[in-house]
């Protein structure tokens, strides 16, 4: 599919098939999606959960119940369900850890390079730490960079998927102990396959965006 064919397939789906299973060879991808995503001086301030067993979704589902519980069916139905969590702070050790792999990974030709990579990313965090005060909500930015990166891989491997922010964020912190690890849950994605008698289906239901004219300027 091209772009935009791959944008018009997609769509927030509603009424996942519980038969139908995602292969083992794209999981591996989608894991890919969530690892290789950008971040701003890629400093990769997430962790993931991935419920891919009956267990693991009824875990995520503790999340849906209450008032959220419209979205229980769809976590449970998708062959899998990722909770995308943010970090909470990005201390110096964090910062040194991210530092070293990167210079494992044969990022940084010299020392003095590397150490300007360092100081950069120190800056930029500390400017949303210190003066725009911040800091946990730019790193959740990033995380929200990496679920639009996600829904459009996923897209592209012929998966559907929904992103739910109708869920107890409190209630999964506590449920897999993020805050003590130094993260909290921030959304949900479910992944798997459409049913045809889902209403939201663009055949059904038509996508509906704002037009062109309303939110280009070209110059």
């Amino acid at each position: 599919m091209t772009v935009n064919e791959t944008l018009n397939w997609r769509y927030s789906t509603k009424d996942f098939d519980p038969n139908k299973r995602i292969s083992e060879q794209d999981y591996e991808q989608l894991k890919a999606l969530l690892r290789m995503s950008p971040s701003s001086t890629n400093i990769q301030p997430w962790h993931f959960i991935i419920a891919n067993t009956e267990e693991g979704k009824n875990r995520i589902a503790k999340g849906t119940q209450g008032f959220y519980s419209f979205n229980e069916p769809k976590v449970k139905n998708a062959s899998l369900a990722v909770l995308f969590c943010s970090r909470i702070s990005a201390d110096e050790d964090y910062m040194q850890h991210v530092l070293e792999v990167e210079d494992k990974d044969g990022r940084y030709p010299n020392e003095d390079i590397k150490q300007q990579m360092h100081g950069g990313r120190n800056y930029f965090a500390d400017i949303h730490k210190y003066d725009l005060k911040d800091l946990q909500h730019w790193m959740e930015k990033q995380v929200y960079l990496n679920i639009g990166n996600f829904l459009l891989g996923a897209a592209t491997l012929g998966l559907d998927a929904l992103p739910m922010e109708g869920i107890d964020l409190k209630v999964l912190d506590e449920e897999f102990g993020l805050r003590e690890k130094g993260f909290t849950a921030v959304t949900v994605v479910a992944v798997g396959y459409r049913t045809e008698e889902d209403f939201n289906i663009p055949n059904k239901t038509p996508k509906s965006r704002l037009p062109e004219s309303e939110i280009f300027t070209e110059i």
